[in-house]
């Protein structure tokens, strides 16, 4: 079984700290509170109708499947990173503008429907690759976006980047899923 402790700074970008601080102290198998998560986004996504997909809470702000194109994109760059570290890999891995590739997504353009089942297979084949890994592989460290970060400490990035998205939704854009 992968070790997959909660990371401390050194593990992870100074930045993520604050998708860290989202996951609850007493989660110590965070890829089963992923597996928990990912099911509750399903199940809150799909009692919501093809409108509360195009919902802004601002002109300039994304929709609704925006955000949700967002944690996809995001989470499979986090898993990207895992993969890429966990192999040895020594080069670094650049950042990513979210406004980037939010803008060239085309979530916005599709069903709710098929947004919130691709969030569903990502997940569940995300889960499958980081059970995978060995302690070798959870320990060894890489770069990416020019700070040193440890493949164990993904999925907790995963889980407290998509808590923080959650609460969005529910704060501004009034949607408890």
């Amino acid at each position: 079984m992968p070790n997959y402790s909660r990371p401390v700074p050194g593990d992870y970008h100074p930045y993520h700290q604050q998708y860290l601080d989202h996951v609850p102290a007493e989660v110590t198998d965070v890829l089963g509170f992923l597996r928990k998560q990912g099911l509750a986004v399903m199940e809150g996504f799909k009692k919501l109708d093809g409108a509360a997909g195009d919902h802004r809470y601002a002109p300039d702000k994304w929709s609704v499947k925006e955000v949700l194109g967002h944690l996809l994109d995001t989470e499979r760059v986090f898993v990207f990173r895992a993969l890429w570290i966990a192999r040895g890999e020594p080069n670094e891995q650049p950042g990513m503008d979210e406004q980037v590739w939010g803008a060239n997504s085309n979530a916005g353009q599709r069903p709710l429907d098929q947004l919130w089942r691709e969030h569903h297979v990502a997940r569940t084949d995300h889960l499958r690759l980081l059970r995978t890994f060995d302690a070798a592989a959870c320990a060894r460290r890489g770069r990416a976006n020019g700070a040193d970060l440890t493949a164990a400490a993904m999925p907790w990035l995963i889980a407290g980047h998509e808590r923080h998205h959650l609460n969005i939704l529910r704060d501004r854009y009034g949607i408890t899923l």
